[in-house]
């Protein structure tokens, strides 16, 4: 099997993967258990707040790989952003944004410390995973310090492996949230069939 085809299909199970949990979440949402198991199982703010950062890097990267697809095709309402003849890459939307998290952490602004805001801590953590897939998105970018998105050393596998990486966190930090959703699903079904 080539190395193209095996980043195809990683590719490919991976966005599955993310659309199966997005049908669960909602699956879960319309049996109007959805609050029910977040509150039980991110009680912990550092934990939710993990999971967070996680799934919004995992959307992200996602959305940002079909915008930049549908730039490159033509297709579509995107367009580069150009500053007169200077290319303004997506890594300096998401470095800005970590500096501007990042800053909001130093002054202890949504820090997940008791006392503090939850709306602040999830809205930086949110922010936090934005940020991270921008910036990792064009990691060959500043990896060889010139654009080569679209080229072979653009695409190795950076691809599979910060989709990967994504996920994994995402099930590490939500696995049981996840699981809980799945069992509640399942017996919702039992239940409706007796």
């Amino acid at each position: 099997m080539n190395a193209r085809l095996l980043r195809e299909i990683i590719y490919w199970l991976l966005i599955s993967l993310g659309g199966f949990a997005a049908a669960l979440l909602l699956a879960s949402a319309a049996t109007g258990r959805l609050r029910h198991h977040y509150q039980h199982h991110f009680q912990e703010s550092r934990r939710e707040r993990l999971f967070l950062s996680s799934g919004a890097f995992f959307v992200t990267f996602g959305i940002v790989r079909l915008i930049t697809h549908s730039i490159h095709a033509g297709r579509g309402p995107f367009h580069d952003v150009y500053s007169g003849e200077l290319h303004i890459h997506h890594l300096v939307w998401g470095i800005l944004l970590l500096l501007a998290v990042g800053y909001c952490w130093l002054a202890q602004i949504g820090t997940g410390e008791a006392g503090a805001s939850v709306w602040a801590g999830r809205m930086t953590s949110l922010l936090y995973g934005v940020a991270g897939a921008l910036t990792l998105d064009e990691f060959a970018l500043w990896l060889n310090l010139r654009d080569v998105y679209w080229s072979q050393e653009g695409r190795a596998s950076v691809h599979a492996a910060l989709l990967f990486g994504a996920l994994l966190s995402a099930s590490i930090w939500g696995g049981r949230f996840f699981h809980a959703l799945l069992k509640d699903l399942f017996s919702f079904g039992r239940r409706r069939r007796a």
